[in-house]
């Protein structure tokens, strides 16, 4: 608490500094100054990420500026310190004592966030064609290994599914209906019994990154000519490496759900042409599930917290996911 006041007020850091805002995740806090933002990792630990110590946070924070730097180098300035100097905090100070890290960016306007411009009819082919090139740019210089490829064994991907499975159960009858989840855990159940040679292939061809891992609309900002895609996930790997069909079609779903399915195809159709992938056609409606599927659970999770009167809207939005999983899963 006493960080994030003074991290609020102008002093801590240069001249240039505007009014201050806030903006708060359940892992962190990132102070908008005018001209940059910066991102500040919260102490916590919640088992699939750990930002507890501040060498935990200094490479969370040094990991996520490597990875993201790859996507949006332009956004992306740098790892700063934060210190205590005499009685007063400094941002991106090389003097007094290290308190804590954040991470610099140039700043962007929150309405320029693609969710608000799918909102207000904003977004044209152009942009679309647009990201996809850049996505295509990126997975080309994605990380991988033999570690990161084992993410894509058919063992993991099983077991992110009956990850799934296991932590929506408590939600049947409530948000979603039995039926609905038996349907979709069969359909997918059966695909990735009768598919194991597919995925097998999929790693020896090296289509197994560290991809971006949060792909959709309101992780990129588009202002004027410039895109800029952020927040790639790099705290768990397991959330992040994957096929990178796994990685497009979170952005091809997220476009669903906002009913552009025309602009989920050019965003499609574009990779492909690029990529020549043939495994983007066998495998987008089974990852197109999977992503609609976490989306629906995550959203599960947020559902008892969130204010009363916003409550109805997040069954909405939950039971909507949910429809849009079991819709992909009906071409499995």
């Amino acid at each position: 608490m006493e960080l994030k006041n003074s991290l609020l007020k102008k002093e801590a850091y240069l001249p240039e500094v505007e009014d201050i805002q806030l903006i708060q995740t359940h892992i962190s806090q990132v102070f908008l100054t005018g001209k940059f933002a910066y991102k500040v990792l919260k102490p916590v630990d919640f088992g699939f990420l750990d930002f507890s110590t501040l060498d935990k946070r200094k490479k969370a924070c040094e990991d996520e500026l490597q990875l993201n730097k790859l996507i949006s180098p332009d956004l992306y300035v740098g790892v700063v310190k934060i210190c205590k100097v005499d009685d007063s905090i400094k941002v991106d100070s090389s003097e007094g004592e290290v308190i804590e890290y954040a991470i610099k960016m140039k700043q962007c306007h929150q309405d320029n966030i693609m969710t608000k411009l799918l909102e207000r009819n904003e977004v044209s082919d152009s942009l679309i064609k647009k990201i996809a090139k850049e996505i295509f740019k990126f997975h080309n210089i994605a990380p991988t290994s033999q570690k990161i490829s084992e993410f894509g064994s058919v063992e993991g991907i099983d077991f992110n599914w009956q990850e799934n499975f296991e932590q929506t159960a408590p939600f049947v009858d409530d948000v979603l209906d039995r039926a609905d989840f038996e349907y979709i855990k069969d359909k997918v159940n059966s695909y990735i019994s009768n598919n194991k040679s597919l995925f097998e292939k999929r790693v020896s061809d090296g289509m197994i990154k560290q991809c971006h891992g949060d792909l959709h609309s309101g992780n990129i900002f588009v202002e004027q000519d410039n895109l800029y895609i952020f927040d790639a996930i790099t705290f768990n790997q397991r959330f992040a490496c994957s096929d990178i069909v796994a990685d497009i079609a979170f952005m091809a779903m997220d476009l669903d759900f906002h009913d552009r399915e025309d602009f989920s195809e050019l965003f499609i159709e574009t990779y492909s042409d690029l990529s020549k992938d043939e495994g983007v056609s066998s495998l987008l409606n089974f990852y197109k599930c999977y992503r609609a599927y976490v989306r629906a659970k995550v959203n599960c999770f947020m559902k008892d917290s969130c204010p009363e009167e916003e409550k109805a809207d997040k069954i909405k939005i939950i039971k909507d996911y949910f429809a849009l999983s079991k819709k992909y899963a009906k071409s499995l």
